[in-house]
């Protein structure tokens, strides 16, 4: 969902702006975590979608369910998004966070789809070529997916790197119908 993620950038910027200003982002990550599974569960949604509940008791109910003690700055972040009606958004908010704070740190999320589990060498050799290749570190999540028949298909940021067995018939099934 585009939209939800252009509404969502100056909010995770501004969350961003702070966390960064104080030096604290593992404590906004930790937050903005508590917060999002917090927003995306389907009994707070309906609240949020609610309009019968106001921003008070909303955001009393929200801070509840947060089971934690914020600070200021978060709490009013929180009053913020309801009285802009975007607390909905705050999924979005966290993973464009991340984003920020990995751009930042020089890192890049990699999903590596393997058709076969790998071991901790193969694993540390990949995560060392596709380090080299995009010239960042890599934070790879792996994850087996027996569809892709053999080889590996690779996810960083923007860029596919697929060597999958299916991705290659693919290919020449492409260039066969041509």
């Amino acid at each position: 969902m585009a939209e939800a993620a252009t509404i969502a950038r100056p909010y995770a910027e501004a969350v961003f702006g702070l966390a960064e200003k104080a030096g604290a982002f593992a404590p906004w990550l930790e937050r903005l975590a508590i917060m999002a599974r917090v927003a995306a569960h389907p009994e707070m949604r309906s609240c949020i979608s609610n309009p019968n509940l106001g921003a008070k008791p909303l955001y009393d109910l929200f801070m509840e369910l947060c089971r934690e003690d914020f600070p200021a700055d978060a709490r009013n972040f929180v009053r913020v998004l309801i009285a802009n009606d975007r607390l909905t958004l705050l999924p979005q908010i966290h993973e464009q966070f991340i984003e920020l704070k990995n751009e930042l740190e020089g890192v890049v999320e990699a999903e590596i789809r393997t058709a076969f589990p790998l071991d901790n060498a193969q694993i540390n050799g990949l995560v060392a070529d596709i380090s080299r290749r995009l010239k960042r570190r890599v934070q790879p999540r792996v994850a087996v997916d027996k569809e892709l028949i053999g080889g590996v298909r690779i996810t960083a940021g923007d860029e596919v790197i697929d060597g999958s067995v299916r991705g290659k018939l693919e290919e020449m099934a492409a260039s066969l119908k041509a």
